[in-house]
């Protein structure tokens, strides 16, 4: 009878092990392998969030016109997962950043190099801001958003009521409130975040900092309540779903992406923001890197 058992244990744990690579192996993969470096310590993953799906609905939203929402994607928020020695690292890049962009002959806003694709991004980031990349994800928040249903809802801990006309979001509470999956998006999508504190109205002053700070924590929520989810054919629905919702470098393996969930498994410790100052030029309002007091943020992750 005991020997039975275990065979039974073994034969669903290797199961679950095909099911599991079943699902990686329908995640879309980018081809970004020539560019990719390895970082001396740790591992670097240059985590792109986009948003796909023709679901732009938010006045200041890139080819929102009051009507119809344009196609494709766009590089609405870029991350640095740095994972070394069982500690995980955030660094945010500003899309705003002015930087000299790969294989031009001038500088742009960070964001416009990955209008030249994700490999051009890459190589961007390595050589304007000297950080090797050693793997490489793209993050649809729609498609993440849509398995909050599934999960039942996450719990986000808010620290004051919080709205934004523009994304829909509408918190009436502080400490931790469940949002369903159209909250969730409007949470992460959002632009003015605007808290109600002591009978006032007041907007995020971080702005897009602000937000990556949000959607970094919507990852790490969704995946720990993921990885938390005891129901099988839950747990399988969201996973697949997730995978519709990603799009990794040709070389990752299922080791991988591993790595990078655990590494998102609760809040990473958010580096420093990068130093920078606001300038207007021809490519519109930017942030200008203060080079001599960055490099000891940036040296973390090298």
């Amino acid at each position: 009878m005991l020997g039975i058992t275990a065979l039974v244990l073994v034969l669903c744990m290797v199961g679950g092990f095909l099911y599991a690579r079943s699902i990686f192996n329908r995640i879309e993969r980018v081809e970004v392998s020539e560019s990719l470096t390895d970082a001396e310590n740790g591992t670097n993953y240059l985590i792109v969030g986009s948003d796909s799906r023709a679901n732009v609905t938010e006045e200041g939203d890139a080819g929102f016109n009051g009507s119809e929402a344009p196609g494709g994607q766009r590089a609405d928020t870029i991350m640095l997962l740095h994972l070394e020695g069982g500690k995980a690292q955030m660094l945010s890049i500003p899309r705003d950043l002015y930087v000299p962009i790969a294989g031009t002959d001038g500088s742009q806003k960070i964001n416009a190099a990955y209008n030249g694709g994700p490999t051009q991004l890459v190589d961007t980031v390595t050589q304007s801001l000297g950080i090797p990349i050693d793997r490489y994800m793209e993050v649809d928040f729609v498609s993440f958003a849509g398995l909050v249903d599934g999960l039942g809802g996450i719990t986000i801990d808010f620290e004051h009521p919080a709205t934004d006309a523009g994304s829909g979001l509408n918190v009436t509470e502080s400490g931790p409130v469940e949002l369903d999956g159209e909250q969730a998006l409007a949470y992460v999508r959002s632009r003015h975040y605007t808290e109600h504190i002591n009978g006032e109205m007041v907007e995020d002053p971080r702005a897009d900092l602000g937000r990556i700070e949000r959607q970094q924590k919507f990852l790490s929520v969704v995946i720990e309540k993921l990885s938390k989810t005891k129901n099988p054919f839950s747990l399988a629905s969201a996973a697949s779903g997730m995978a519709e919702g990603l799009r990794i470098d040709d070389e990752m393996s299922m080791f991988d992406a591993m790595s990078f969930a655990w590494g998102m498994r609760g809040m990473a410790a958010p580096l420093d923001p990068l130093p920078v100052d606001n300038e207007r030029n021809d490519s519109g309002a930017v942030l200008i890197l203060r080079e001599d007091e960055a490099q000891p943020i940036l040296d973390q992750v090298r």
